[in-house]
């Protein structure tokens, strides 16, 4: 079986794409990585949360060591990179955050896939 793992599965968007693929690719076994921040609301994903070929990772993008592991575990082939950092007021509040989590954790992403 073929494994893609979303990135911010559990957030607004990432939780459709992740429903969508569960339900449209039953052979392919996908895996949502979410940190579960402000946006990531598990909740999203009731109706699917039992289904053979989903699995959710509570994590971190920006851990290279896991999303290592998740490769090799699963054998993954794809990768949608959804998460990130996105609400204006909280970019200002704190921008060192914004920069780890778009930057370095899309960093991360890539490496692991390189590798």
């Amino acid at each position: 079986m073929q494994s893609i793992i979303i990135t911010g599965g559990a957030g607004f968007i990432g939780s459709h794409v992740v429903r969508l693929f569960v339900n449209k690719y039953p052979d392919y076994h996908i895996i949502n990585l979410d940190k579960l921040t402000y946006a990531g609301n598990l909740a999203n994903l009731k109706d699917i949360e039992d289904k053979p070929n989903y699995t959710f990772v509570k994590g971190d993008i920006c851990d290279y060591e896991l999303i290592l592991e998740l490769m090799k575990k699963h054998n993954v082939t794809g990768i949608i990179h959804l998460a990130a950092e996105s609400h204006v007021d909280r970019s200002i509040k704190d921008p060192f955050t914004f920069a780890r989590t778009n930057v370095m954790g899309t960093l991360s992403m890539l490496q692991a896939a390189k590798t």
